[in-house]
């Protein structure tokens, strides 16, 4: 369906207004993240809770005439005039729910190109925050940030080795020098192990890839950093559970170790400080001195 920029906006409008507060996430089975790797333009949806969809900030003209002018020139998905895949989510009551590449679909649209290539995300919501708590073993967790902390670029920061071929063309994020280690301990110490991402990354693909390094993680969340309308509320829903459910958490940082404690204003902000033996060696030592009786 070729659209005037009128239309499209016009189009985008009656979307946003379609599957806002209706839409319901669903998860997408390992089959189908795997075999489906293109779907129908029409059959992918705007996010209402992206700055795209904001009637007040909305596409960019700019962007979306790039995309078209690039797009119009091929015109044919295997012809991959793309720089990546359309990242979605599987919605009901049908197809998928833009996360990342408003502005490609948008060209696409325009260009009358009747079919894109997705690559289907299964995101952490509410519902699976819950159902991770309740299967929590611990009144204590650790924190780590999978982008700044654990996934590291091996020409700067000291990284475990790659894992053998083929994995290694699954799983090509580096990890950190020690982080097993360090995850191993934290757990034998009574924590449950939460890490989070503002990427798209899949849970599945996530606690599947830390199973290689024998660590089995208790709660990830993705796509922390995507845009919402509730972003306030949802965060203090979710910050509500995690002090319900622990009574102390350790943010473990590039530089420090933050040790708070939930319903309680005091805290420990204690510096790592990184030696010859590593960052990972460093933060050990600090857990090691919380508890001299039980780390080994």
């Amino acid at each position: 369906m070729a659209m005037t920029g009128s239309e499209f906006k016009s189009y985008i409008a009656s979307e946003v207004k379609k599957y806002e507060g209706v839409y319901v996430p669903l998860k997408a089975s390992l089959l189908e993240r795997a075999v489906k790797r293109s779907a129908r333009t029409i059959d992918l949806h705007p996010n209402p809770d992206d700055e795209f969809s904001f009637p007040n900030i909305g596409p960019h003209d700019g962007i979306i005439a790039k995309y078209e002018r690039r797009f119009r020139d091929t015109g044919k998905v295997k012809e991959n005039p793309w720089d990546d895949s359309i990242m979605v989510q599987k919605i009901h009551p049908n197809g998928y729910m833009i996360l990342n590449g408003h502005h490609r679909w948008a060209a696409a649209l325009r260009a009358d190109i009747k079919r894109v290539p997705i690559s289907i995300i299964n995101l952490t919501h509410e519902t699976d925050i819950k159902k991770m708590l309740s299967e929590s073993k611990h009144d204590k967790r650790v924190t780590l940030d999978l982008d700044e902390v654990v996934f590291c670029d091996p020409d700067k920061t000291a990284a475990e080795k790659p894992l053998v071929f083929p994995i290694n063309k699954i799983y090509k994020e580096r990890i950190r020098q020690g982080i097993p280690s360090l995850l191993h301990i934290l757990s034998k110490n009574g924590y449950d192990i939460w890490v989070y991402t503002k990427d798209y990354y899949s849970y599945d693909y996530i606690s599947a890839y830390f199973k290689k390094y024998s660590v089995k993680l208790d709660g990830i969340i993705t796509g922390v950093a995507r845009k919402t309308k509730e972003k306030t509320e949802i965060g203090k829903k979710i910050t509500d559970l995690f002090n319900a459910r622990y009574k102390e958490t350790l943010h473990i940082e590039n530089n420090n170790v933050l040790r708070t404690f939930s319903n309680k204003k005091e805290f420990e902000d204690i510096e790592i400080k990184e030696n010859e033996n590593g960052w990972a060696y460093a933060v050990i030592n600090i857990i090691k001195e919380m508890y001299p009786d039980e780390s080994k």
